[in-house]
């Protein structure tokens, strides 16, 4: 019997390994069960993907690829709004409609504590954020205080289930766009004193 020419497989075995997580977490993530979602032969995943680690890199590269796409076209939409304001939406958004990915692009994005080859995955997804709101701020010291900013806020509020303060959020967000405080002097001698 002549093998079949499916030139999508790969691709199909890695968008089946996304539900798979999606639906079973981490844990749930097997050939078997990938291979099963994808409707192809078991032989075809491990062909593929030598190991489960690289089956979970691939899930990863997807989920920050569709994540960073989707924060991309946010940005770039209301491009009247603040920048503040257009990221405490985007919080909203990824704490409201969006959920169940970001808590998916996070469950994959920790999985690198215990995977060291997922990693540079993780590190990816933020030098990607902070590429996308270098355009938006002052100089790339201030996209880097403002990704950890966002992505700090967006953990904080997954973890925790506090309500979303979108006005706090902005004012956070303002915050950071604002650069550093101005140094205030602490134990400075009283005003004439010239000891």
């Amino acid at each position: 019997m002549a093998r079949r020419y499916d030139p999508d497989r790969r691709q199909r075995i890695v968008d089946a390994a996304v539900r798979v997580v999606t639906e079973h977490g981490i844990a749930g993530l097997t050939h078997r069960a990938v291979a099963a979602a994808a409707d192809v032969p078991l032989g075809s995943t491990t062909y593929h993907f030598a190991g489960r680690d690289e089956l979970l890199a691939a899930a990863l590269e997807r989920m920050n690829d569709a994540w960073l796409a989707d924060l991309a076209e946010r940005l770039a939409h209301h491009s009247e709004v603040p920048t503040a304001e257009r990221l405490a939406r985007y919080v909203a958004h990824s704490l409201g409609p969006g959920r169940a990915e970001t808590e998916l692009c996070y469950e994959l994005y920790f999985a690198g504590l215990r995977h060291p080859s997922l990693r540079p995955l993780s590190s990816r997804v933020l030098e990607g954020v902070a590429e996308l709101l270098r355009p938006l701020v002052p100089d790339p010291v201030a996209a880097r205080l403002l990704t950890a900013a966002f992505d700090g806020l967006l953990i904080q509020l997954l973890l925790s289930g506090d309500a979303y303060d979108e006005r706090a959020a902005v004012a956070l967000f303002e915050r950071v766009l604002a650069g550093p405080l101005p140094a205030t002097r602490t134990g400075s001698s009283p005003a004439g004193d010239t000891r």
